[in-house]
């Protein structure tokens, strides 16, 4: 498990990130009091030494499929076999090995709705080392990833950097046409991709490309977003809560835990459980209380059981180790 965490400036940078993954460099210098050099050059050691990227999150209801959240049990000393092979899925979008309720916990995004069938009842199946496998199908997500984000920035700089934002997700689907497509695939790997990038990688015209880009980013079908390692931000401990809750609460339990500061990416899904509430914690009190008191404050959930992250192989479709 990674102990080490960034410096305070490189925090602060991350922190910007997050509110705006797309502003500039020179933004970025002014809002945080620093040169476009320094800068540059934290941003570039971020990338070095611990991996940062920019990706960009394409809501998966846009194009209609539907990820599923698979709880898998192996072999004695199989786990890490296995989340290896998952990871190597191109349908992995978080592979996860852990302790509690499975060995391993991914979440796993088929292209197509038809194709998910295949995927979780042979494919899945076939990987050696696996031994029982659970899914749940996603239902409605009330936060992910893009919008988790460190509390270090004054007011004034928030307020800055978030007027370079992009537009919010749209709450249906949208079909994207061909070069949304290729727009969408470029920044799906490189989330600050320029228009002259973004041009040259899929192919397109300068102005097809600025402007589709733009179109993209301000309708919500790209959600630029942060990856790092949250232990490296001071969250060294990661879990995977999965909450049964009664029918008539369902939606306000989520709606709740998705305002919970741990909050990286809450869901309700169709299973034996009704809510997924994937938080970070700095420590095991931290998730002690979690447990206890702010769960406990909502009389409709009626059981949980919590996986905790031992290590991370695939977050959102990028390798991690």
């Amino acid at each position: 498990m990674l102990t080490e965490t960034l410096e305070p400036d490189d925090l602060d940078l991350v922190a910007a990130l997050q509110l705006a993954p797309r502003v500039s460099l020179q933004v970025l210098a002014t809002t945080l009091g620093i040169s476009t050099g320094t800068v540059s050059r934290r941003l570039t050691r971020l990338r070095e030494r611990h991996a940062l990227r920019v990706v960009g999150q394409i809501p998966w209801w846009v194009d209609g499929a539907t990820p599923h959240h698979v709880w898998i049990s192996t072999a004695p000393g199989r786990a890490r076999d296995v989340a290896t092979a998952v990871a190597d899925l191109p349908e992995a979008q978080f592979v996860a090995s852990t302790t509690g309720r499975a060995d391993v916990y991914c979440i796993l995004h088929p292209r197509r709705r038809e194709d998910a069938a295949e995927l979780l009842a042979t494919t899945l199946p076939s990987i050696a080392g696996i031994v029982t496998t659970h899914s749940e199908l996603g239902l409605h997500r009330y936060v992910s990833g893009s919008t988790w984000r460190l509390h270090r920035l004054t007011p004034e700089q928030e307020r800055t950097l978030t007027a370079h934002r992009h537009g919010a997700p749209p709450e249906s689907p949208v079909p994207m046409d061909d070069d949304e497509r290729a727009v969408a695939a470029v920044l799906h790997r490189n989330g600050r991709a320029s228009a002259a990038e973004i041009a040259r990688e899929a192919g397109k015209s300068a102005s097809t490309a600025y402007r589709t880009t733009q179109s993209v980013l301000d309708r919500g079908l790209v959600q630029p977003r942060v990856e790092i390692e949250p232990a490296l931000l001071g969250y060294p401990l990661e879990a995977v809560v999965s909450l049964a809750t009664s029918p008539a609460s369902m939606r306000g339990i989520a709606t709740a835990l998705a305002d919970h500061e741990s909050a990286r990416y809450v869901t309700t899904v169709a299973g034996t459980s009704s809510v997924i509430h994937h938080g970070l914690f700095h420590h095991e009190d931290d998730l002690a209380t979690f447990l206890s008191d702010d769960l406990g404050r909502h009389p409709g959930i009626t059981a949980f059981e919590v996986s905790t992250v031992l290590s991370v192989l695939t977050r959102y479709w990028s390798p991690r180790q």
